[in-house]
């Protein structure tokens, strides 16, 4: 009856003529169509997708919602900074691509794991403080939203939260940058007193110019220069991001002010940082090279775009952690999330040092973008390795995500294990040593690794050897020459009767860790070296003569002058500077040598993205005065990316 009033029909329906018939075919095509699209593009119809879709579909569903909801949030932010300008009249600038970007802080608004969610129950968190926030993420009762509601809801929330639209989102950089106690780059960018000092600081500069203007110059854009080939090196840790040496030097140059380098950098950051990839990426490596890069460069600075990308970055690690028990696999595709072990790693186990250093940053996360979905990860490490039993009050490096148990009895403080144990302190100094917890769990680790691991060589060196089911191997890696300066950061929370013994097991680390690199022709250390008869802190296999530019102990020399101003660190510091340039200097940038008991160097054609993060920064740090980056202000990650103490009075 409906389409015969429609089309003014006879009741002789079949007597249509041809027009007419076609006329109808024609609308009854286009209702059905209608049907159809209501159904699968409504914008309150994914019920109803589930029901008529595959249960693989409707992931991929759950999947693209998600996205969406991205997209909702981004809009809102702009909406967001617009109404603030109207309101406040703060300043907007144009970014080199034709977009905008306010100078000031953006607001985000999360649900209940801190961001819109669609799947499932959906939350609106309208908590403006951190202290808020978690008690919401402890299990306080939140209004359920439906799809439909997202940009009501949103606008309602931005019209209540206008007049503080920064620290809804998370931190306001203007109140931190006057939290600070002392300006980060001192009084005078920690330039020394005696004239020597400023010419040996003045040196590291301009080799950090040089190695950034080779990498400029040959490589620009790609992850590492190729000096040799005059070439960039992408590689495939990174899953396809690019820049890993410009985002791993943006805080070196700021503080070195080595100005329009930076400025460069930071361009190339905001038109060329493209994080939308489909690779493979390290979470590790990702983690300590490119937010903590992001991170460190937006507390130096204030600049909106590095902690948006820190926090876009930060929130595509996430699916790692979806394991059973809620540690991370090592690796993960950037674009879909989905993460697997290290190939090599026994038995499909994720390593202590990947997973056990991600705590620094993930807590920075949190506070930068007021979700608390990234420290509720890393916290949720600590309750796994607090629960399972470690044997002598080791920590094995291989664990299973799946079962949470240990998969091998091997210990390292060198590869596989070392950064571990160095967040841990880190932790605990970065909360303003609050964090307790931290503080033990690193405490009972250095008095087991002392117990166990701590050896004495017939010739009188200190070192810390490896651990294989109750073997020793008499051995010390390269990577485990960041321990001397640990255990002095580490003092700090030891009682008073143990302060000074630590304080003296860091100086006899960091003495072995030198004669390393004194007992080889190159004046630069293997990596790694035995305690065996006659070869004392030397590589004693082929395999292991190598240096590829490692910054571990011009690292623990930085501490230790920092601690007890001995000239010999500085001196020590000196030596090691004057080897790179002999020997890892080439006529295109700075590369690694093959053999360091030679004096005709072999280069291995790489200028790691972490010598200018790490080796030159921390040389740099050893020459210059205390204030620049005061360890009371500031620790560094694992890359040497420093990170602000979260003050007590900051935690609102």
């Amino acid at each position: 009856m409906f389409l015969r009033k429609l089309f003014v029909m006879p009741a002789s329906t079949f007597g249509l003529r041809l027009s007419q018939k076609f006329i109808f075919l024609l609308f009854l095509s286009a209702f059905v169509t209608f049907c159809i699209g209501a159904i699968f593009f409504l914008p309150d119809s994914a019920r109803l997708k589930r029901i008529f879709l595959p249960q693989a579909e409707s992931q991929k569903l759950d999947s693209d919602l998600e996205k969406t909801s991205k997209r909702v949030i981004k809009k809102s932010e702009e909406t967001v900074v617009k109404k603030h300008e109207k309101l406040k009249g703060s300043s907007v600038h144009q970014t080199g691509d034709g977009g905008t970007e306010g100078r000031q802080t953006g607001q985000r608004i999360f649900g209940k794991d801190g961001q819109l969610n669609v799947k499932g129950d959906q939350t609106l968190s309208t908590q403006g403080d951190a202290t808020s926030r978690e008690r919401n993420a402890q299990g306080q009762s939140q209004a359920p939203w439906s799809d439909t509601d997202q940009l009501q809801a949103m606008e309602a929330t931005t019209t209540a939260h206008q007049n503080k639209w920064i620290s809804a989102g998370g931190l306001d950089y203007k109140e931190f940058h006057r939290g600070q106690r002392n300006p980060p780059l001192g009084v005078a960018g920690g330039k020394p007193h005696d004239s020597e000092t400023q010419k040996r600081r003045e040196k590291v500069k301009e080799m950090t110019k040089f190695a950034w203007d080779k990498y400029r110059e040959y490589a620009w854009g790609k992850n590492e220069l190729r000096p040799l080939t005059k070439s960039g090196h992408i590689g495939n840790m990174f899953g396809g991001l690019k820049g890993a040496t410009i985002v791993d030097a943006l805080d070196t140059l700021y503080i070195m002010g080595l100005d329009k380098e930076f400025a460069i950098g930071k361009e190339w950051v905001e038109k060329n940082l493209d994080l939308n990839m489909n690779g493979e990426a390290s979470l590790f490596e990702v983690n300590i090279r490119y937010i903590g890069g992001l991170i460190s460069a937006f507390y130096l600075t204030g600049e909106e775009v590095f902690r948006r990308k820190a926090i876009e970055l930060g929130e595509k690690l996430l699916p790692a952690f979806s394991t059973p028990t809620g540690i991370p696999r090592g690796v993960i595709n950037l674009g879909n999330g989905i993460s697997w072990s290290w190939g090599w790693a026994s038995a499909g186990s994720s390593i202590l040092a990947e997973f056990g250093s991600l705590h620094l940053e993930f807590v920075h996360l949190s506070r930068l973008s007021g979700n608390p979905v990234f420290k509720e990860k890393v916290m949720k490490i600590r309750k796994v390795l607090n629960k399972i039993e470690k044997p002598h009050g080791l920590y094995p490096n291989f664990l299973s995500p799946v079962t949470g148990n240990w998969v091998q009895h091997h210990v390292s403080v060198g590869g596989l294990g070392d950064s571990f144990y160095e967040y841990l302190i880190k932790s605990w100094l970065m909360s303003d040593k609050t964090d307790q917890e931290a503080k033990k769990m690193y405490s009972d680790a250095i008095e087991a690794i002392e117990q166990n691991l701590v050896k004495k060589s017939p010739g009188g060196l200190t070192y810390i050897a490896e651990w294989r089911g109750g073997i020793l191997d008499h051995k010390m890696g390269h990577l485990a020459c960041f321990s001397g300066g640990m255990i002095a950061v580490g003092a700090e929370a030891a009682a008073a009767d143990r302060k000074q013994h630590y304080m003296d097991l860091a100086k006899s680390i960091t003495a072995t860790c030198h004669e390393s690199y004194a007992r080889s022709d190159s004046k630069l250390g293997p990596e790694a070296f035995h305690f065996v008869s006659g070869a004392e802190a030397m590589a004693t296999r082929l395999s292991d003569r190598y240096y590829i530019l490692r910054p571990e102990v011009v690292e623990s020399y930085m501490y230790m002058w920092r601690y007890t101003h001995d000239p010999k660190y500085r001196q020590w510091g000196w030596e090691a500077l004057q080897a790179l340039e002999q020997y890892c200097r080439t006529e295109s940038g700075f590369s690694g040598i093959r053999d360091v008991y030679t004096t005709v160097p072999n280069h291995d054609n790489m200028q790691q993205s972490f010598f200018l993060a790490e080796t030159l920064k921390y040389l740099y740090l050893l020459f210059s005065d205390d204030d620049l980056l005061p360890l009371d202000d500031w620790v560094f990650n694992t890359e040497a990316h420093p990170l602000p103490v979260i003050r007590r009075t900051a935690r609102g």
